[in-house]
């Protein structure tokens, strides 16, 4: 079997906010910072797999602090733990005050991408190997949001069943 470090699929991205990035409320747009997240966990998984791969799902962006025009976004991805042909990723998304230097995690996120193969079918994918405090941690808590992700995949199927697929005016 194949094993990877998580550092080796670590990845940072620094971005400054702009007037056309915020919302209403002056605070950066849900959707531009959910995007960052995609794009820089997609990268984190095929440094890890050396393959394509597909976003499977993300099970979560927690919004902790608004970020601001005043504020530069940093994130940092890696991936967390392997299944037989998926990834988990983790990404922490630190703002930092650039007037101030202060930092805090204004939001974190998992999602989950799948290894494809020339055909656009599913392959293994090499074992992680955390080593900071942080990677075990995360590590040693992913087979529970693993059974979570399972358990909420097979209600959302059972849910789409009850769904229509009728245009409004049929």
């Amino acid at each position: 079997m194949e094993y990877r470090y998580a550092r080796e699929s670590k990845c940072y991205k620094t971005s400054r906010v702009f007037p056309t990035d915020v919302n209403n409320h002056n605070t950066l747009f849900g959707g531009k910072l959910m995007a960052y997240i995609d794009d820089i966990a997609s990268i984190a998984a095929t440094k890890h797999c050396r393959r394509s791969v597909v976003t499977a799902s993300t099970d979560s962006v927690d919004f902790l602090h608004p970020i601001r025009p005043s504020d530069s976004v940093g994130l940092e991805s890696f991936v967390t733990w392997s299944g037989r042909t998926s990834v988990e990723v983790f990404v922490k998304v630190v703002k930092e005050d650039l007037l101030s230097g202060e930092r805090v995690v204004a939001a974190t996120s998992f999602l989950t991408f799948v290894a494809l193969d020339e055909n656009k079918r599913p392959v293994p994918v090499p074992n992680v190997v955390p080593e900071t405090e942080e990677e075990v941690k995360l590590f040693e808590t992913a087979p529970h949001r693993a059974e979570m992700r399972r358990i909420r995949r097979e209600e959302s199927k059972k849910f789409a069943g009850y769904l229509t697929v009728k245009q409004p005016w049929d």
